[in-house]
C-alpha cells in the first residue's frame, strides 16, 4: 500500500513542475521547446554516432546494433512527439487550475516513458550480453544520453 501511495505521489510531483514551469514563463520557452525538429534530429544523430564509435563494436557485434539504432531513433521520435503534446496540454491544465487532469497527464507520460525504457532494453541485451567489460562500462555512460538528456553526472 505504502508503495502505490509512493508512486502516486511521485506521479503528482513530476506532473506539478512540468505544469508550473511550462506557464511560468509563456514568451520564453525553455532552450529544449525552442529546438526545431532539425535541431532534434541532429542531436539524436550525434548521439547515435558517438554510441556506435565509443562503443567499438566488433564485426559480430555489428548486426545486434542495427536493431538497437533502430529502436533508439523510434524512441526518440516519439518521445519528441510526445513532450511537444504533453507540454501544450499541461499550458491548458495550469490555466484552468485542473490539477486532477494535470496529475493524469503526468502519469499518462511516466507510463510512456517505461515503456521506452522497456523496448530500448529489450534491443540492447542482445547486443550488451556480447559486449566485454571496457565495452560495457563505455555503454552504461554514453547511453545515458538516451535515458535523460541532459541528466548526466
Amino acid at each position: 500500500m505504502k508503495r502505490h501511495f509512493l508512486i502516486g505521489v511521485t506521479a503528482a510531483l513530476m506532473a506539478f513542475p512540468a505544469i508550473s514551469q511550462t506557464a511560468a514563463e509563456p514568451a520564453e520557452p525553455s532552450s529544449q521547446a525552442q529546438q526545431s525538429e532539425e535541431d532534434r534530429a541532429t542531436l539524436m544523430e550525434a548521439r547515435i554516432a558517438a554510441l556506435k564509435a565509443g562503443l567499438k563494436l566488433t564485426p559480430a557485434q555489428v548486426k545486434d546494433w542495427d536493431s538497437l539504432e533502430k529502436v533508439l531513433r523510434e524512441v526518440s521520435s516519439a518521445r519528441a512527439t510526445r513532450r511537444k503534446s504533453f507540454r501544450e496540454q499541461a499550458m491548458v491544465f495550469h490555466e484552468k487550475d485542473e490539477v486532477i487532469q494535470g496529475m493524469k497527464l503526468g502519469a499518462k507520460d511516466l507510463i510512456a516513458r517505461g515503456e521506452e525504457l522497456q523496448k530500448v532494453a529489450e534491443a540492447a541485451a542482445p547486443l550488451f550480453d556480447s559486449m566485454d567489460a571496457d565495452q560495457k562500462h563505455r555503454f552504461t555512460l554514453l547511453l545515458r544520453s538516451f535515458i535523460a538528456p541532459g541528466a548526466q553526472k
